[in-house]
Parts: structure tokens; sequence; C-alpha cells
């Protein structure tokens, strides 16, 4: 499944949501933009362990029809009265495709901190570009702040079936 605590990016530095008012209109906009299905459930207390980056929003209000997290009611940035206990989490219908440790997403500006084997990975976002359709094109990682191309070298089926599954295309 895709669950894990919801993380965003602002300012090159990833940070935590608190639990504030965090419901399933929140997590439904999270798990949408992920491309990972509909929201099942909310967690809040650091249910999927506690985040070390800064704690960059409380009191979320999404309606739950937005497509983009961005869209939703957000209050000022690092204005909080939570710590790290507090951080947000959400439980999708879809499941982020693993490879050992890589888990790759389609949309740059949230993540989903998954477990793999009960070890916390980072995600890799991954797109397709200048393709005929959405679901064809090269495919390119954004790593360090720059999306990049990924070297044929060793690319396969077997690679392709994943980013494809991961972007929702089959």
């Amino acid at each position: 499944r895709c669950a894990g605590r919801v993380e965003v990016l602002h300012d090159h530095q990833w940070g935590t949501i608190c639990d504030d008012d965090w419901d399933l209109k929140d997590a439904k906009v999270v798990c949408r933009q992920l491309g990972c299905g509909t929201a099942v459930s909310v967690l809040g207390q650091a249910h999927f362990g506690q985040g070390s980056d800064p704690i960059w929003l409380d009191d979320v209000e999404c309606t739950g029809t937005e497509t983009s997290f961005s869209q939703c009611r957000l209050q000022n940035w690092k204005v909080h009265n939570c710590n790290h206990e507090e951080d947000a989490g959400v439980v999708c219908s879809g499941a982020y495709v693993l490879v050992c440790m890589y888990v790759y997403r389609a949309v740059c500006e949230y993540r989903c901190v998954c477990m793999c084997t009960g070890v916390c990975v980072s995600t890799a976002p991954i797109r397709l570009v200048n393709g005929s359709t959405s679901c064809s094109g090269r495919v390119e990682v954004f790593h360090e702040h720059w999306w990049g191309t990924i070297c044929d070298d060793g690319w396969d089926l077997t690679d392709a079936q994943v980013v494809c599954r991961q972007l929702g295309c089959g």
C-alpha cells in the first residue's frame, strides 16, 4: 500500500505536516496527487515515525476535490503549535512500486515516505516528457533541484514496467 508520513517540499527542504485538523479530505488530495488511489485512512501522532526536517504546515484545509495539495487552504509556512510527535500520515488504496531502495512517484513537490521491509526510504520524483501521451516519453528523475535523464545502460522492460506502474500507466 501507499502509506506513510506526508512531507512537503518548501524552500528546497522537505518538512512535515502537523496532524491538527488533518482529515480524510486532506488525505484524498494527497493520495490523488501521488497517484496512489483513494484515501483509506488518516493517521496522526507520527504513526509512520517522526520526521526530522522542519514542520512546514499546520491546520491544513482541503475540500477533498482539489487536484493538487497546493490548491488547499494552507496556513503560513512554518507557523505551527506542534512537534514531530504530531506528524500527519495517510493510507491510500493504491500501491507504490518498490524497487528495493527506490520509490518512484509522479509528483515532485510532495512525497509519501514509505516503508520498505521496515526501513524508511526516500522518494525519487519521476516523469515522462515529450511523449505523444501522458504514458509515453523520455524518463526523467528529479534530483538536487534539477530534472535529468536516465542512461539506458542496463535499462530493460522490467525497469520500464516499474515506471509505467508507478505513473498509473499499467
